[in-house]
């Protein structure tokens, strides 16, 4: 199912359902959403606090904000402050709910792998894997690509081509299929539960971490290798993967990808710059239709729009 396309003038929910955030960052991120002709609004409860300055409220608190601006007829799309900590704690509160009966674009990433994956792979619901206020809109293009964003949100994602410096080639090939997945840790973290990260078969995967040293990435893999997830995949974009070499550069995680990977037959891309990137953080569309090329050229093209 595809959210409604976004237009200047539109109502945008500022949600919180992981950690908190300075008030600093908060108001430069709804400035820039307001830079871009849309209308900023958010709930008091947005500021909460709980588990000791961990999470932004308690996860009934969340899940009660996130539910209501997804049902206020309103408001067009929802966007995360930050991730950090906590957002998986509101699944078990969205029990009952059916957010296909009035579908909203949900943008986030890192921590907010829990309900994108929950949208995208349980739900039907297309989201979009882009900048949140805290350290990206709050930056300004410093520290997102409106070109992707926009697009994406506004409906003339189809046809776009990205290309972005410093995409390089893992193990060559082409294919297409919907695009699924997120940060790394969210998603081997999510198998056993109610909640798994399950992609349908021909997917294309993108996976993404920060600040976790080889051992743990290629333990993550195996996760998602046992759990079947990589097997039913058609190809793999890594993002930049930032801080997860070994610490002094002894072991460089991208030179142990093909090794990880030996027995993938898909096409591999690593270097993609979406969710915890060194620079302008990038906007992926989950659950529409991709295709992945490394000739002549590494890129992703992106084959249909995630809203309508």
């Amino acid at each position: 199912m595809k959210p409604r396309a976004l237009k200047p003038g539109d109502r945008i929910a500022v949600v919180s359902p992981a950690s908190p955030f300075s008030r600093e960052a908060f108001e430069k991120g709804v400035g820039e959403l307001r830079t871009l002709g849309y209308v900023p609004v958010y709930h008091d409860s947005v500021f909460d606090r709980a588990l000791g300055g961990m999470t932004s409220g308690p996860a009934e608190l969340r899940a009660a904000a996130f539910v209501r601006a997804w049902s206020d007829p309103s408001i067009a799309a929802l966007i995360a402050v930050r991730g950090g900590h906590g957002s998986v704690h509101m699944l078990p509160h969205l029990e009952g709910w059916d957010p296909r009966q009035n579908p909203k674009l949900f943008i986030g990433y890192s921590d907010n792998t829990s309900i994108l994956a929950w949208l995208t792979t349980q739900c039907g619901i297309t989201a979009l894997h882009g900048p949140m206020l805290d350290g990206r809109l709050a930056r300004g293009t410093d520290g997102y690509d409106r070109t992707s964003f926009s697009r994406l949100i506004q409906g003339s994602g189809a046809g776009l081509v990205m290309a972005p410096e410093g995409l390089s080639v893992v193990s060559d090939g082409e294919a297409s299929g919907p695009l699924h997945g997120g940060t790394l840790t969210l998603l081997a973290a999510s198998m056993g539960t109610p909640y798994a990260f399950a992609p349908p078969d021909g997917s294309v995967l993108f996976l993404e971490d920060v600040n976790e040293r080889p051992y743990k990435i290629d333990r993550l893999l195996m996760q998602l290798r046992l759990a079947g997830v990589v097997g039913r995949a058609r190809a793999i974009v890594f993002g930049e993967m930032r801080g997860c070499d070994e610490p002094g550069g002894e072991l460089k995680l991208r030179d142990l990808l093909p090794e990880l990977l030996e027995d993938f037959e898909g096409p591999v891309l690593f270097g993609f710059p979406s969710g915890h990137t060194t620079g302008p953080c990038w906007s992926l569309p989950f659950g529409v239709r991709v295709t992945v090329k490394t000739s002549p050229a590494p890129s992703v093209a992106i084959e249909e729009s995630p809203v309508e």
